[in-house]
Formats: C-alpha cells, structure tokens, sequence
C-alpha cells in the first residue's frame, strides 16, 4: 500500500505544516510529491519527480499494478491507457491547444481510465472494438456533443497507431452518432428590444447596467459569449472599434460599433485598474461565462423570450448582415469561422442574394405554366369504351 504526501520546500508557506494527503489538501501548493509506503515486500520512500497530484496517482497505481517501481527502461513494455492518455495531453500542450481544448480531452480521458479500471483493462491493446463500442454507450453526450467526443476519441487512437503503440484504430470503425442540427433562430427585433428594456428591471440594481451592455454588445458584435465575457478594456479604441483574436480561430476581428453600445459599456461601474469589462481576471473564465449564462437566463424570462441563449445574439448579428445583402464571405470573416463552409452551414438560408435567385426559379415555372394555360386545353380522344386517353 502507497501513500502521496507533498514535501514543502522551505520557501513554501506550507513548510512545516502537516503533509498534504487529504483530497482537500493535494492542490494547495506546487511542492513536489512523494511516495511512501511497502511495495514488493520492501519499503519505499521517494520523490515522483512532479508535482501533479493527478500524475503521481496515475504512477502509484502503476507501480501497484506492477508490485515494483517500473523503471524508465521499461518503456519497451506494452503501453499503458494511463500513460498513453498523459503523453497525448503533453504533446496537445506542446502544439499549442487551447484550454477549452485541452479540458474537452482531459474530460475524455477521466472516462476512459474510470472505464478501463471497472473493466479490469490495463493496457492500450486491450482497446478493440467491442471495448471502444462499450465506452461509447456510457457517454452522457448526445448529438453534435458525442460526434465531437468520438472525434477525440479518433484523433487520440491515431495518435496511438502513429506512435506504433497499437496496430489499428478501431474508433475509425466506429460509427457517427445522428446529428440533428438546430435551425438556426434568430431573435426578433420586437424580441431584442424586449431583452433590453428587461435589463433596466434586472433584480440587482447595482448590476443592471452591466448586464444591459453586456446584451448590447452581444448583439451587435457577434461574439461568441466567452469572448465578450474576457473581453479586455483596451481592446475597444476612442473611435468606438473592436478589434480582437477570437478565442475559437485565432481570427483577427475588427468592426465599429453603434454609439449605444459605446456609451452603455462607459457606464459601466468599474473598479479602478480594471483590464476587462466584464470578468475580474481572477477566477476562471469557464466560471465567469457560467454566471453570466444564469444572469441572462433572468433577463430572458423577465422579457418573456422563450429559448433564449447567447449564442442567439450572434445568429440575429449574421442573419442582420446577410438580410441586407452583405456576402457570406465578409460576414464569416466577421464571426472568425474557420472556413465559409461552416458560415453556409449555418446561414445559407438566409443569404438574400440566393433566397432571390431562389424566388425567380419559382416564378420562371409560373410563366411556362401560364403559357400551357393560355395556349387552351387539349381535347382528349375517346376509346370506344368511353374512357379518355
């Protein structure tokens, strides 16, 4: 039986407290981490050589399984789920992924060491497709969540194969789970107009101003709710223009915006020293959008909007420009999609250029039928029995 305890340094404010072995306890810190205990009939007491309490209990599990230290010239050995699962993350560190990113895969691979423990599985090769099929249906995804699960899953498994770790990638045999893509619903002018007049009624007055302009600037900015909620101050020029990498694409965004959005964000009660309108710069940003999704969840009844989200506002932002005649390709320039495919995914219907050309097919079948009507009706011959050709 092992034991994790972080050793304080001196320079630590921790030293000489008692060790860190609680779950409570295990992050307080970035003191390396410790192993003490009895392992092959022999007792152990060394440094992990981390400071990852989750990477020294994947290592300490190890051992366990082994009964020994598993040395770094055992590499040659089969490769381990656990151990496969932190050299992906460390190279999708390395090439640079986002957090979001980075979160989304290190969420997959807490479901897959939870699956392989309750399956008794240990090593990569154990993962055929019978397995990979039976940790698909323990998934709580559904729809475009689970294609995008399985797209890890895939992008992980080759990772694998490319690593000569496993000989094929079953997740490739794996079939995609049916999408049901949401049409695309724009809010209503008489809707965003009731939104905002909801914001003066917000029940915490101190904060009424903040949520207005947190609307207006959804609304006619088209970003995505993380990016207006980390939006920083100085991002927004004396002339009342954005400019920003959106955190999605890396797309380079730059528009004007209308007065009301200006004068509503200068109204804003900020602390001194503030660097973003919206967010403390303290806490995470997955939280900080977490409690504006509630606080417009409050507006959006106190307006009566029923289905109402933020990613609404960037659908009445794009479909506002096409309606007036703005090509899709600016406009997914302007939503920093990654490709204009995913622009004509989304918004093809209401390209006004292609709803007209649409609308003059129709109607060029009006005038041949008009012709055909005007030209009379044939008389049709009569067999012998009385019945018409």
């Amino acid at each position: 039986m092992l034991t994790l305890y972080r050793r304080h340094r001196k320079d630590c404010k921790h030293y000489g407290k008692p060790r860190a072995t609680s779950a409570q306890e295990k992050d307080r810190c970035q003191c390396p981490i410790w192993v003490q205990g009895i392992l092959g009939n022999k007792d152990l007491r060394q440094s992990l050589g981390t400071s990852s309490w989750r990477s020294a209990d994947d290592t300490k599990r190890e051992w366990e399984d082994h009964g020994r230290v598993v040395v770094a010239a055992e590499a040659l050995a089969p490769m381990t789920i656990v151990r496969a699962c932190a050299q992906y993350l460390q190279d999708a560190r390395a090439r640079g992924l986002k957090r979001p990113t980075l979160y989304k895969y290190r969420v997959l691979f807490h479901r897959l060491r939870s699956f392989a423990r309750a399956e008794g599985l240990r090593f990569l090769s154990e993962l055929d497709l019978m397995r990979l099929r039976s940790f698909r249906s323990c998934w709580p995804d559904h729809n475009l969540a689970a294609l995008k699960n399985l797209e890890r899953l895939r992008a992980f498994m080759r990772f694998c194969q490319d690593a000569d770790w496993i000989t094929d990638n079953f997740a490739l045999k794996l079939k995609n789970p049916k999408v049901t893509q949401p049409p695309t619903l724009p809010f209503t002018r008489d809707e965003v107009a009731a939104i905002v007049t909801a914001c003066d009624s917000y029940p915490d007055r101190a904060n009424a101003a903040r949520v207005r302009a947190f609307v207006l600037l959804l609304r006619f900015s088209g970003l995505r709710i993380r990016d207006v909620v980390t939006l920083r101050r100085d991002r927004i020029n004396g002339d009342g223009k954005l400019f920003l990498y959106t955190a999605k694409t890396g797309t380079a965004v730059r528009l004007p915006l209308p007065a009301i959005v200006t004068e509503a964000l200068e109204r804003i009660p900020l602390p001194v020293g503030s660097a973003h309108f919206f967010w403390t710069g303290e806490s995470k940003p997955k939280s900080a959008v977490g409690d504006w999704q509630r606080s417009l969840a409050r507006v959006f009844k106190l307006a009566r909007v029923e289905k109402g989200h933020a990613h609404r506002f960037r659908d009445t932002f794009a479909v506002e420009l096409l309606l007036a005649g703005v090509p899709l390709e600016r406009v997914s320039i302007l939503l920093g999609h990654q490709s204009v495919k995913v622009t004509e995914r989304h918004y093809s219907p209401w390209v006004s250029a292609r709803q007209e050309q649409l609308e003059a097919d129709v109607r060029r079948t009006w005038d041949v039928d008009l012709l055909a009507n005007q030209a009379g009706p044939s008389t049709p011959q009569v067999h012998s029995s009385g019945r018409p050709n």
